[in-house]
């Protein structure tokens, strides 16, 4: 049985559509968002580590394993302009076989927005709102090899508008023989609307691939990642012709355009996140954590404004039960993410 597994896994990623979507061009845009405040502190992205964090297993299934048995987590985002949002998830081993299953919701509430008409005025306030229900499994197809899927029903409620859909991911994982090196591909948001918040108005979901690659120090308490992101699409730069950077100092009014190979590797550079992880204490209970994401950097940031966009940062302590993780994610100088979450196993709680 297990032979044929990994062909059909193949088999399927190998058909897919692949078509390229960034910012701006996707319905449900708050699948993309980090669900807690571990990822938030890493870049906002970390799938190609394989723990005992079930929150993991919302962006890459094939992490699922069974240290994750009976671990609940909960997180909650605050983000600008009174947004916020939160993930909540749950995992189950099953021994004989050899899987792992997970189930979570994600939330996010827009809050009050003012209603207006077409002369801008007030008539009266609405609510929005996304949710997206998530179940996956992960199997030890081999020694070092492991597959996953998640399956996501996602509900949007804007005003009077409500849309429904429906989403996969695909993923697989390699550990090598010392435990300490994880690579790993994931496949994001396959899929399509449902309903449509306007007939005949089919919008494409956040369709994205992966590629991560984790290694643990030998000799250091520390871990670090590096994720390609966007792997479907080379491009992922945006040429804003109403943003032309000038400096009359050196250049007068007509500054040099960019040559070829500076463009080329801010290019590059766009689908690289990095991040490290300092893992103190004899069980690792002491972690702090530290990203960059170029892309949001080169999104978010203003040309004559020094900021720290694209830099994320937090920590993590472990306290009797439970873990206490905060991330902070810098956007842009109107404001950031803060993020918290607190997990614990309910194995725990019997052993007490």
């Amino acid at each position: 049985m297990k032979t044929h597994l990994l062909p059909l896994f193949l088999g399927l990623t190998a058909c897919l559509n692949l078509h390229a979507q960034i910012g701006g061009q996707y319905t449900y845009s708050f699948l993309t968002l980090s669900p807690s405040a571990r990822v938030s502190a890493l870049g906002g992205s970390l799938m190609a580590v394989s723990d005992d964090d079930v929150n993991l297993a919302y962006a890459n299934p094939s992490l699922l394993n069974a240290d994750m048995h009976q671990q609940i987590g909960f997180s909650h985002g605050f983000l600008p302009a009174g947004i916020q949002y939160g993930y909540v998830a749950y995992g189950q081993h099953l021994s004989k076989m050899k899987a792992t299953l997970h189930g979570g919701v994600q939330y996010v509430r827009y809050g009050d927005l003012d209603a207006r008409n077409e002369l801008n005025e007030l008539e009266g306030s609405f609510k929005a709102a996304e949710y997206a229900i998530v179940a996956g499994i992960g199997y030890q197809a081999y020694d070092r090899l492991t597959l996953g899927a998640n399956l996501k029903f996602i509900t949007s409620n804007l005003a009077s508008y409500t849309s429904s859909g429906l989403a996969a991911d695909l993923a697989a994982a390699y550990n090598d023989t010392s435990g300490r090196t994880t690579i790993s591909i994931v496949f994001k948001n396959l899929g399509s609307q449902l309903a449509t918040y306007s007939p005949g108005d089919k919008e494409p979901l956040p369709f994205e691939v992966q590629l991560g690659l984790s290694r643990k120090l030998r000799y250091l308490p520390f871990r670090f990642s590096i994720i390609y992101q966007h792997l479907q699409r080379w491009n992922i730069t945006y040429d804003d012709p109403n943003t032309k950077e000038e400096d009359p100092f050196f250049f007068g009014e007509n500054p040099p355009s960019e040559n070829e190979t500076s463009v080329f590797f801010d290019n590059l550079f766009r689908h690289f996140i990095f991040n490290g992880e300092f893992l103190l204490g004899k069980k690792e209970n002491l972690r702090l954590r530290i990203g960059y994401n170029h892309l949001m950097r080169k999104e978010l940031s203003l040309d004559n404004y020094r900021s720290l966009s694209g830099f994320t940062f937090g920590a993590g302590i472990k306290i009797n039960r439970f873990r206490l993780d905060y991330g902070r994610t810098n956007y842009h100088l109107a404001g950031g993410l803060n993020h918290l979450s607190i997990s614990t196993n309910l194995r725990e709680f019997k052993r007490g």
